[in-house]
């Protein structure tokens, strides 16, 4: 059959269900990561979505045809294949997850040994391929033509938990009242599990995993995602909310008056929270919004380190220099310890540390921050033509204003604002990100003035 190659993207694959992703499709899929990566081992995971574990039993059985022996780790998050891969020394792993898309959407997350991702540069071009062509595959044990791949469940919960506790270096002391919203996705057994072992009062809202989002997609990055966790905030009268992705390799911060944290001011949070435990670290953030970050490293002896946007170029970044923690302000936080990978876990764990040994409310905590670079928020826009040409547009109309940059879209920056503009890697947007230097009517003017020019390419 022909196979429908359009759900592969610059990091990953997603795609509908089960018009794009389907089990012909994650059948060939595995015997193209087989062929081009031949490993003896690979784990396997998924996430809450109804598609999932037909998928994952077909990736599943189509590794072992191929002679690969297969972790299964069943219902989990994306990071706990990244932890299974780098601790358990797999050579790769696989995670069968659309994220945070809408429920009929499915799609694959894939790394190879020590947790390294699979992108464009990093093999995906040549599994796409092969996919497409639906061969040339290879049985990977040539010396045993029949050896089909040994199977075995393993769950990893328990031992991912005590390895995230253990990575604490103080002990989270205070009483504290946490509302954990795990939107229907993976995260719910996890986040119980987690819970018997601090000494908080978590209270979990919709903790069952359900494919059907019966609470609607869990993706906090909405602001439509937000009210539930916002108001339960409130009703316990609680610390601090969290709310986690489908996923759960990302995690979002309310403070205590149910406010929205942006992850661009969590960035600063951790960043400052590493390089207490690792004086004079390297800390890796991308170009849309850095002020804040630069700022707080530089202050607490670190060294801020620019980076292409996405998973793929940060953890890539991150390994040449040696970083200890990265962070993007769509809340991907990403940790050296961590084999260089984004977990939602290890934030959670690092906020409800600084919470306790502060003692100041989460508010007081990223107050001053947010007056001092207060932001736009990201703007996402669908346009007709391309990004580059809208880019080149809002460049020429800037012309002289500011120092320019093309690490990543378009930052241009001025003494008292600046901005980027970018194409999405993973969808047929362009996003606009502006902050500036304490001045919210400034920042809002340019961002308008910007907007403009955007919307005459719509």
């Amino acid at each position: 059959m022909t196979l429908d190659v359009t759900a592969f993207k610059a990091y990953d694959i997603r795609g509908v269900y089960p018009e794009q992703i389907n089990a012909e499709f994650v059948r060939a899929l595995a015997q193209a990561y087989a062929t081009h990566f031949r490993p003896k081992r690979v784990a396997i995971g998924y996430d809450s979505r109804l598609s999932s574990p037909e998928l994952a039993s077909a990736l599943s059985d189509s590794f072992r045809d191929s002679g690969v022996d297969v972790l299964d780790l069943g219902l989990c998050g994306t990071e706990m294949v990244y932890f299974t891969t780098g601790m358990y020394r797999t050579d790769g792993g696989i995670m069968i997850t659309a994220s945070h898309n809408p429920k009929e959407y499915n799609g694959c997350k894939m790394v190879t040994r020590e947790a390294i991702p699979v992108g464009v540069g990093n093999g995906l071009a040549e599994i796409k391929k092969m996919v497409l062509e639906n061969g040339p595959f290879t049985h990977i044990r040539p010396e045993q033509p029949d050896y089909r791949g040994d199977y075995t469940r393993l769950d990893i919960t328990k031992a991912f938990i005590s390895w995230q506790l253990d990575k604490l270096t103080t002990s989270i002391n205070r009483d504290l009242k946490v509302v954990v919203n795990t939107g229907n996705g993976a995260a719910g057994p996890t986040i119980r599990q987690l819970a018997d072992q601090l000494p908080c009062e978590l209270t979990l809202v919709f903790e069952e995993p359900d494919g059907n989002f019966p609470n609607g997609v869990p993706n906090p990055m909405l602001p439509d995602c937000r009210e539930d966790t916002a108001s339960n905030v409130l009703e316990t009268g609680a610390d601090l909310g969290v709310a986690f992705d489908g996923d759960f390799d990302r995690c979002f911060f309310f403070d205590e008056n149910g406010r929205f944290i942006e992850g661009y001011y969590i960035v600063g949070l951790l960043a400052a929270q590493v390089l207490k435990k690792h004086p004079g670290a390297k800390i890796i953030h991308d170009p849309r919004l850095t002020w804040n970050t630069i700022e707080t490293v530089i202050r607490m002896g670190g060294v801020p380190v620019e980076s292409k946007t996405g998973h793929a170029y940060i953890k890539e970044r991150m390994r040449q220099e040696k970083a200890e923690y990265g962070g993007e302000m769509s809340a991907h936080h990403y940790f050296r310890s961590f084999w260089y990978c984004d977990t939602g876990l290890m934030p959670f764990l690092l906020i409800l540390e600084l919470l306790g040994t502060t003692g100041k409310p989460m508010s007081v905590l990223v107050d001053e921050a947010i007056n001092r670079y207060p932001i736009s928020g990201e703007c996402n826009f669908t346009i007709t033509g391309t990004a580059e040409a809208v880019i080149r547009a809002v460049e020429k109309h800037f012309s002289g204003q500011g120092k320019v940059t093309r690490l990543d879209g378009l930052s241009i920056e001025c003494d008292r604002w600046r901005f980027n503009l970018r194409g999405s890697n993973t969808e047929p947007l362009i996003r606009l990100n502006v902050e500036s230097r304490g001045d919210v009517r400034l920042m809002e003017e340019k961002r308008d003035e910007i907007i403009s020019i955007i919307k005459s390419y719509q």
